[in-house]
């Protein structure tokens, strides 16, 4: 079972909140965040390249000097203030007609290192470096993972009469998503969630997060190392999480663009495809994929649909059986040479949240010459892939809305 804990957020009052929670540091390039950060933004903690010009890059000393002086600056100016007591919280996010309804908690590294987190992604050791010194010179989470868990019937009636009130938060962002947040400050509720999540919760499943997952867990193990009295119970040994029953969850499409077709022209790529899929020309309207194996390919102006043959991937493989992975094994890497998707500069992916005019729009411009839309991955296939211990391949899933940064934060002190 996991190991959660209530804490006492560092936040912003409520009449800052617009001003001060921001989209994730991974969303947007630094051009942008300058362009949309006003004066409380928590993108001068979470990008402070921002602050300079000409911006620096953003491994620069200088650029985490200023992330560490501006997380005490706001502070100081009462932009961000700390929770007098200990809780969860609610937090709740409305894209078009679905919301969804997570605890912000914490949840403790031993369980990423005893595989009770479980992961559905390989990190990047680069990557990782750099989350974990933000962890490390911030001493805090300032951005939330984003986890799931298997549906509890008791937590989603805690949750449900926890977000009937008054929300503290309330409000729409830049793309026309709404937040909501509650804290949970009955004591009696917070201690009957610990003990549910200890006794009946077996796992987390990291949906967005893997490199701020990793990076605080290296974090704690860290200071572990530097304390000889370690318990296991001191606050570095938690980071903060928003956690969602898989049931609220929907993974969107994670689609590819090409830059060229490796030598062949339309008609050879096209009678290449016809030995592994059953190749149909659907006009010039978009074409949705409806159902798994069955992709879409944008060429010369028009929309395919293509059907993968029977025998050419294995149901009972729960990789094998992946869209992503029929597509990389039968066509970008057979036809289009493209072995590693992580390195390859010829492919490029665009989330589902785009929408599939993005990519007719970048091959009708030339950058690119096709693209395919995938039908998107299941929450029952990624759990059951991460329980089995597999690992999907790059760039499979796109969770929408993105958690927003700046709702909570969560000290180690």
């Amino acid at each position: 079972m996991v190991r959660v804990k209530p804490f006492a957020a560092i936040r912003p009052p409520k009449e800052l909140v617009t001003e001060v929670a921001a989209p994730p540091y991974d969303v947007l390039n630094s051009l942008e965040a300058k362009e949309m950060a006003g004066e409380k933004s928590l993108l001068h903690i979470t990008k402070p390249e921002i602050d300079f010009d000409p911006m620096p890059e953003d491994h620069d000393p200088v650029v985490y000097d200023e992330a560490v002086k501006n997380f005490k600056l706001w502070q100081t100016r009462g932009w961000l203030k700390r929770d007098p007591k200990e809780c969860y919280y609610v937090y709740a996010q409305t894209m078009g007609e679905r919301t969804q309804y997570g605890l912000v908690l914490c949840a403790h590294t031993d369980d990423y290192a005893s595989g009770r987190i479980k992961k559905h992604e390989l990190t990047r050791k680069d990557k990782e470096d750099d989350r974990m010194v933000h962890v490390r010179i911030q001493n805090a989470n300032i951005e939330p993972v984003f986890f799931a868990y298997k549906d509890n019937a008791e937590l989603n009636a805690i949750v449900a009469k926890a977000s009937a009130g008054e929300p503290e938060y309330d409000f729409v962002d830049e793309n026309g998503f709404g937040h909501r947040f509650w804290p949970i400050v009955d004591q009696a509720v917070n201690d009957r969630i610990t003990a549910i999540f200890t006794n009946d919760v077996d796992a987390f499943y990291v949906a967005d997060g893997h490199h701020r997952t990793a990076a605080a867990a290296r974090v704690g193990a860290e200071k572990k190392a530097q304390n000889p009295n370690h318990t296991g119970d001191e606050e570095y040994n938690f980071f903060m999480a928003v956690c969602f029953p898989e049931s609220q969850l929907k993974i969107l499409d994670y689609n590819r663009v090409v830059k060229d077709l490796n030598g062949l022209d339309p008609e050879e790529f096209k009678a290449a495809l016809a030995t592994d899929f059953v190749l149909r020309d659907e006009g010039t309207e978009v074409f949705h994929p409806s159902k798994l194996h069955e992709f879409a390919m944008y060429l010369g102006g028009h929309w395919y649909s293509m059907q993968a043959k029977p025998g050419r991937y294995d149901d009972a493989d729960p990789i094998g059986v992946l869209d992503v992975t029929i597509l990389s094994n039968l066509v970008l890497d057979k036809l289009l040479g493209i072995k590693d998707l992580r390195t390859d500069k010829r492919i490029d992916f665009v989330g589902g949240i785009r929408g599939l005019g993005e990519l007719s729009r970048r091959v009708d411009s030339g950058e690119m010459k096709v693209a395919f839309a995938l039908y998107p991955v299941s929450m029952s296939q990624l759990m059951a892939i991460a329980d089995s211990g597999n690992i999907m391949p790059p760039k499979t899933t796109w969770f929408e809305p993105k958690l927003r940064s700046g709702l909570a934060i969560h000290s180690l002190d």
